[in-house]
């Protein structure tokens, strides 16, 4: 029996891409067609490497060459990624391919500490990740790194002084923690945090990243201002706790970023600190804070319900000891690995079906 690229190609534009809804050959997913004998290989390329489909494009890519052409054929499937972008001739971080805002309505909610760990996780399935500390008055991601004593280079590109982001666990990292005493207060008005967050934009070499994370100060304040008129934001994701008193505060969050002026989308609602599961009964929730709170305002807002991080000690431990929980091998790191897909997959959607954003122009 011979089998041609046609005929595979054939039988795989029957397999659909659950999400963006079209067939793999069709949206150029498929490539590389080799046929040795009664081996069919194939690569297929998917959206990003946190894809949490992955696993069941491959199984239905494998029983359409079965079902299409024959049973007897070895389907050798490699799959790999090419994050999806809007970002194109962009003059600031015209490599980064998508700026996620980390957002929350007050402090307290976890924000930095669901940064660091999505962060992880998205490192983890091989995708280029950085964050910027953008709470200038209170960074947390030095501690939760460990790299409180770290201080970024600088290098000369066309005669200027670019910043050399710190990399520690595979993800780059500038705040304004590594600039300044750690013990001291940034006293500083407005204007001079703003310009703060513009240097690590505009002024910092990041290289090529697939997603830079920037982990927002509480509330909305000119940081937020800024960052929305410096560069094109793919989208937020907006961080709450399960309380009325968090979730009102979150609205607000939304609201900003659903403002005309700035238009931003929300890329969805994660709810952190859901429910208590203590370390010698993990089986059991206990909703101490109330319950659904993170997926009735998404509801509201009609955004996506990313998920839910359970109030547990070793999180905590793990950001004091500058080791986020996504990098080991538990509940609580199994919950920020699927956020972290869930929030890649819908990056691609929001990139497939929405235009690009535009630098915001308010005054």
């Amino acid at each position: 029996m011979s089998i041609t690229s046609k005929e595979v190609l054939k039988a795989l534009s029957t397999v659909e891409e659950p999400d963006l809804k079209k067939d793999l050959v069709t949206l150029n997913m498929v490539r590389d067609v080799a046929i040795e004998g009664k081996v069919v290989k194939f690569t297929v390329v998917l959206t990003t490497p946190a894809c949490p489909l992955k696993e069941l494009i491959k199984q239905r890519c494998i029983d359409a060459i079965h079902n299409e052409l024959s049973e007897d054929l070895l389907v050798m499937v490699n799959l790999t990624s090419d994050v999806t972008s809007l970002r194109d001739n962009t003059p600031i971080l015209p490599n980064v391919k998508n700026i996620i805002a980390v957002a929350s309505g007050k402090g307290g909610v976890g924000k930095s500490t669901v940064t660091s760990n999505l962060a992880i996780a998205l490192s983890k399935t091989g995708a280029k990740v950085g964050i910027i500390d953008a709470d200038i008055f209170g960074p947390s991601i030095p501690v939760m790194f460990d790299t409180e004593s770290a201080k970024p280079g600088l290098v000369q590109q066309n005669g200027k002084n670019m910043i050399i982001p710190i990399e520690q666990y595979g993800v780059k990292l500038l705040s304004i923690g590594y600039l300044t005493p750690s013990k001291e207060a940034v006293v500083w008005r407005g204007p001079m945090a703003s310009s703060a967050l513009r240097q690590f934009l505009s002024d910092a070499d990041w290289g090529d990243l697939d997603y830079l994370l920037i982990d927002l100060p509480p509330g909305t304040s000119d940081i937020h201002l800024t960052l929305v008129q410096t560069v094109p934001v793919t989208g937020a994701v907006i961080v709450t706790t399960p309380q009325k008193v968090a979730l009102e505060d979150a609205q607000k969050g939304v609201s900003m970023f659903r403002n005309a002026q700035i238009n931003v989308p929300v890329l969805g609602i994660i709810e952190n600190m859901s429910y208590f599961t203590p370390a010698e009964l993990p089986e059991n929730k206990y909703y101490i804070f109330g319950k659904d709170g993170g997926k009735v305002l998404a509801d509201r807002y009609e955004v996506p319900f990313l998920g839910e991080i359970p109030l547990v000690q070793s999180i905590r431990e793990s950001g004091d000891k500058g080791s986020p929980i996504a990098m080991q091998d538990d509940v609580a790191s199994a919950a920020f690995n699927k956020i972290a897909q869930e929030m890649a997959r819908t990056i691609a959607l929001r990139n497939a079906g929405l235009e690009p954003t535009k630098v915001v122009e308010v005054q």
